[in-house]
Formats: structure tokens, sequence, C-alpha cells
């Protein structure tokens, strides 16, 4: 059984809920990304760009992996009524937390050096 689901499965929509708030999280990181380069290209220069673009790749991989989830998730809840275990969207917003740590760090010691 791996139609898709006309309806949701749970009355309550906490997949629904769950897949806002991954979209939520996501923008404000790839937001929180663009602003951490723009303050950073003065002091990184080119290497910003690399950066900038690795965290918000990874930002809107997070939530294309979450969007992915939230479809299985609907159709395993139909058909086994069991949840799917996966944590590839955390770490991919680990991973760009981790960018914006790197950037961050590299910001400061290049404006203490100045």
């Amino acid at each position: 059984m791996n139609a898709i689901l006309e309806e949701p499965y749970d009355p309550g929509l906490q997949p629904e809920r769950t897949l806002l708030a991954w979209k939520r999280t996501c923008l404000a990181l790839g937001v929180t990304v663009a602003v951490a380069v723009r303050f950073a290209a003065e002091t990184l220069g080119p290497l910003v760009a690399l950066l900038g673009a690795a965290g918000i790749g990874t930002a809107l991989a997070a939530y294309l992996v979450a969007a992915r989830r939230y479809r299985e998730t609907q159709n395993w809840l139909g058909a086994t009524d069991r949840l799917p275990v996966d944590g590839a969207a955390l770490g991919l917003l680990t991973i760009t937390m981790l960018l914006v740590g790197l950037a961050a760090g590299v910001y400061v010691v290049g404006a203490a050096w100045e």
C-alpha cells in the first residue's frame, strides 16, 4: 500500500505541524547564514561566498529532507501505523550550524588581527 493518502492520517495534524516547524527552522537558519555572510564579507573576502553557499545549501537540503520525511510519514502511518525513524534533517542542520560557527570564529579571529 504505497499510495499517497488523500487525507491526513493524524486528526491533530502533527506531521503537518512538524513540517511547518522544520520549514521555519530552515528558513531562520538560511537567513542567519546570509546575515553572517554579510558581516563577514569584509574580513573573510571570497572565502565567505563558499561558506555562505555551503550554509544556505545545507539549510535547503535539510528542508528537502524534512519534506521527504513528511511524505514518507504520511505513507507509513497509513500503511503500517508506525513512524519511520530518520535523523538526516537534524544532521544537515547540525552541519549548517557548524558552518555558521566556523564563519563566526574566522570573523572574530580575522577582526582581532586587523
